[in-house]
């Protein structure tokens, strides 16, 4: 029996004796595990490297994420460096070192 002819005489169930609250339960699970199963499919991650591609790209993303905040970083280092510099000649400028060289 499949899920979805699980599904249907669970909720023939329901209709003809009314429902409890095991079988709204046993609906509800089959229901999301119905749906889960779907959107996994849709998705292309029902066959089984589907675990395997899913780590791949978590350990990609993670890779992606320290190389976004080593660029930041870096780029933060190399603009303070640039500000202290300007400071400095700016500093040198105004006290006149220019004219002792």
């Amino acid at each position: 029996m499949t899920r979805e002819d699980m599904l249907a005489s669970l909720m023939i169930q329901a209709n003809e004796e009314g429902a409890g609250l095991v079988t709204l339960r046993a609906i509800v699970e089959e229901s999301t595990e119905l749906a889960a199963e779907r959107v996994l499919d849709r998705f292309g991650l029902a066959d089984a490297g589907a675990e395997d591609d899913l780590d791949e790209l978590r350990e990609l993303l993670g890779a992606w994420r320290d190389a976004k905040a080593s660029a930041w970083k870096a780029f933060v280092d190399w603009a303070v460096r640039g500000a202290l510099a300007a400071l400095l000649i700016g500093i040198a400028v105004r006290l006149g070192v220019w004219e002792l060289l």
